[in-house]
Order: structure tokens, then sequence, then C-alpha cells
């Protein structure tokens, strides 16, 4: 057994049926258990994204949200769109769309615990499954919380890094005709100049490169769109029938849709990783919801957004081909072409010829770079966690994480797609089975945080987090941060409040 398929066979034991509908199941409970604030609450998402504060312990809303949106939109974003096509047929894309929606309620509880139960570490705040679910869950689960860590100190220095470069050093040759070895060196050494320079500097990186790269790609999608937009309407009339079978030539398919269209929209979105809670409960907020809205907002943008904009490039042009799963293809428009970065390339060429390959091409490395860089905030969160009273021992493994990733991307720029791939998957799904533990076991406290915050809402308060008056305990942390940075608030509404 080669490389390629043991990582293949284990990630097949993760990503099982019962994973998948798992996802999907819990979206929907968050969804109902929290009042679908993913639909009823998309004001407060956006109001809370872009007003924060920040300080010397914490980023502001919209750097966690960049951060956050960072991790988010990478490979699976463009890559892994075109893998899910490919062995799932485009009903994927629909099931990548229902991950993305019920995944949002996920990220708000996700999100919420991680600011409840965050620590100050270092000077800094952090966060996120490890904490929460030792913190909220007691010490009994603290053999969980660990796992947890362990688990993404592996998975985001040593798995997710490779897939992300090896996607850009095969959009660069392809675009470029640049050697791969070329593009790793590159892509390692620009790695290590920005998560070298802490927290702050991975922050200020993600808010200035995130919202351009993002409205750059949708506006070449609304190009490709317009100029194809005859073949719109059948486009998604395929997507929807193939997303329940019904379509004659991808009928039997459904199966793989469903698996695909979750296993690449949970990959893309990381709504049930946690590590969009990693990097909110860096945010400075007066109250956790505030921050689980704004992180919920970021799956919008990863799959509504960026995922979809890729699918849909890739559909309407028809650029893609389709595996019968028996070493043939129920659908082959790219003889010989991958699945990755070349049917979006090969699509956006059909519009805008000799752009696309290269337009492309520097996307996808703003995309998986950036995504790369966040890992290495969650990789130092993690060992945070595990290192927190052990501080001479923080630094050593801090400076550790970084290396690994360093190192694993240099790898994965010249390695095998499929092993990377599958690696990826080893990576997502083990910590997507640990997190899924904790937030439904903790779904209460996030319930409760809710229900407070609209009780504040409702008598007209900007609402300030008591973790006491709602019975939460182990977040201790929310004691000295309302009296030292949020007293103002607490004057106001004291003056306010009618009760």
């Amino acid at each position: 057994m080669d490389l390629t398929d043991f990582t293949g066979m284990l990630s097949g034991w993760i990503w099982n049926d019962f994973m998948v509908w798992a996802c999907l199941g819990l979206g929907l409970f968050f969804t109902i258990r929290f009042g679908a604030p993913q639909v009823t609450r998309v004001r407060d998402m956006v109001y809370y994204l872009v007003h924060g504060e920040k300080s010397a312990q914490g980023t502001s809303s919209f750097q966690s949200f960049s951060m956050a949106l960072a991790g988010r939109i990478g490979t699976g974003a463009i890559a892994g769109v075109a893998t899910a096509i490919f062995w799932g047929g485009p009903g994927a894309v629909f099931w990548m769309w229902m991950i993305g929606i019920l995944g949002a309620a996920t990220a708000f509880c996700e999100a919420t615990l991680a600011q409840i139960f965050k620590e100050e570490v270092a000077g800094e705040y952090r966060g996120g499954p490890a904490f929460y679910i030792e913190k909220g869950l007691g010490k009994n689960f603290t053999w969980l919380a660990i796992l947890f860590a362990i688990l993404a100190v592996i998975s985001k220095s040593i798995c997710e890094g490779p897939v992300q470069a090896n996607a850009i050093s095969s959009a660069m040759r392809e675009a470029f005709d640049i050697p791969e070895w070329v593009t790793g060196v590159v892509v390692a050494a620009l790695l290590a100049f920005i998560i070298f320079g802490g927290m702050r500097r991975i922050a200020t990186f993600a808010e200035l490169v995130v919202p351009f790269m993002t409205l750059g790609y949708v506006i070449v999608l609304f190009i490709v769109l317009v100029a194809n937009a005859p073949a719109v309407p059948g486009m998604f009339v395929l997507i929807f029938a193939n997303a329940f079978g019904l379509d004659p030539l991808f009928g039997g398919l459904l199966g793989y849709a469903v698996l695909w269209g979750v296993k690449r929209g949970v990959y893309s979105s990381e709504a049930g990783l946690g590590t969009g809670g990693q990097a909110a409960a860096a945010a400075e907020v007066s109250h956790p919801v505030k921050q689980g809205l704004a992180q919920s907002f970021s799956v919008y943008c990863d799959i509504i957004l960026a995922a979809t904009s890729t699918a849909l490039m890739i559909l309407v042009t028809g650029c893609y081909n389709v595996s019968d799963h028996a070493d043939g293809a129920i659908r082959s428009s790219l003889p010989g072409t991958t699945a990755g970065p070349e049917y979006t390339q090969h699509a956006v060429d059909t519009v805008l010829p000799g752009f696309g390959p290269k337009f492309v091409a520097i996307a996808l490395m703003f995309f998986a770079f950036t995504t790369i860089v966040s890992f290495a905030f969650y990789g130092d969160t993690n060992a945070a966690f595990l290192f927190r009273k052990h501080p001479k021992y923080y630094k050593i493994a801090q400076n550790a994480v970084k290396a690994l990733l360093i190192l694993s991307v240099g790898y994965g720029a010249i390695a095998k797609s499929d092993v990377v791939w599958n690696m990826a998957d080893i990576g997502v799904g083990a910590n997507v089975w640990v997190n899924l533990i904790g937030i439904t076991l903790l779904s209460g406290t996030a319930a409760k945080a809710m229900k407070d915050f609209k009780r504040q809402r409702k008598l007209k308060l900007d609402p300030v987090f008591d973790p006491d008056a709602l019975g939460i305990k182990n977040a201790e942390l929310w004691k000295r941060i309302i009296p030292e940075k949020f007293s103002h608030l607490v004057a106001a509404n004291e003056a306010s409040d009618p009760s």
C-alpha cells in the first residue's frame, strides 16, 4: 500500500456517512436552537463586523473576521470546489450551499463559546475548542480538550498547509511555467516573515488582503456569468436536479453529491472545525454573541461568495470533468486535466482569453497563502492551550509549530496532489469529530448567551456580558474585561435600563 492509498483509506474512515449527516443535522439543530441567527440577524452580523473595539490584548472584530475568513477562503474555494464537482457532479454544489447555510449556525455556536471561555495567555486573548471544552464541560473533559489541541497542532502545522502550497505551485506552473520547487521556496520564505511577527502581523495582513481578493474574484464571476447569460438558467436546473438524483446523466451520483458537497463545504467554510472560534476569541467585544454573529457572516462570505463563484464559473462554461468512480468519466470536457485550479483557469479563459490562468493563479496564491498564514495563528493558539501553565516552554512550542508549518508548505509544493488532499481531509475530519462533541454538549451555554443578547437588545441596550448573572461558570476573564474595557457601556445601560 503506497502513501496515496494509505492516506485515502484514513480519510475514508474519518469522513464516513455518519460524519456527513452529523454536520448537516447539527447545523439544522443549532439553527433551530438559536432562532436561525444566520437568517434573522444578518443586519447584526454586518454591524458587529465593522463596529468593535481593539486593545493590546485583542484584535478588532473586523480583524478577527478577516483572520477567520482567511482560514475559510483558501484552496477549498477553488481547487476544493473542482474536486467536489469531479467526484460528486454538479449537485455537490447544492450540498455545499446547505452546509454553508446550516454551518453558519454552527460557526455562531463555536465562536460564541470561544468568546465566553477565552483566556489571556502571554498578553493576548486565546480561545477555541480546547479552551471551551475544558472550561465549559469541566475537568472530566480535560482529556478531550487536550486531544483537540494536539490534533489541531498536527493538523495546522503538518496536514493542511501542504494542500494550499500544492494548489499555488500547480497554478503557477500552469500560468507562468514556474517550477514547483521555486514556488515552494518563495511561499515558505514569505510565510516565515509574516508568521514570526506574531498575532498582530497576521491580523494586519489578513485585514488588508482578504477583502480585496474576495471582491476581485466576485467581479470576474460577474463577467463570466454575463458572457454566458443564456446558459445560467440551465446551470441552476442542473445543480438542483443532480443534487437530488433527478438528472439522467448524473443520477447515479446522489450519494457522492451529498458526501463531496458536505466534505468540501466543511473544508472550505471550516464550520464545525473550530478554527473560526479561535479567531473569534481574539476579538475585543462587550458580549460574546457579537463576535458569534460576525463569524457567522464569514461562512457566508466563503461559501456564497468565493466557493460559489468558482462553482458557477466552472459549470456555466462547461469546463469540468465528472468521474464515474470506476476509472472512467461520466463527463470529460477537459481530457487529461486534473480536478483543481485548472478548471477555473480554463473557465475564465473562455471569456477572457489569456487572462484566465494568470488571474486564477494570482487569486489562488492570495486565497491559499492567507489561509496558510491563518494556520500559524491556529497552531499557536492550541500550543498556547497546551503550554499556558508552562510559559518557559510555550515560546519553544510556538516556534516549533511555525517551523513545522513552513517545512510542510515546502513539501506540499512538490508533493502529489492526491496525497496532500488526503492529508488535509484527515486533519480537518479529526478536528471536526472532537469539536462537534464539544459544541453539542455546550450548545445550552451558547443559547443562554443568545437569550441574554436578545433581552438586552429588546431593551435597546448595547449588550454587555455578565456570566454570573447567567449562571455560567469558569468565564473569569469577563469579570476583568467588562469593568476595565466597557465600564462606559455598563454606565450607559444602567442609566437607560427601565428595570
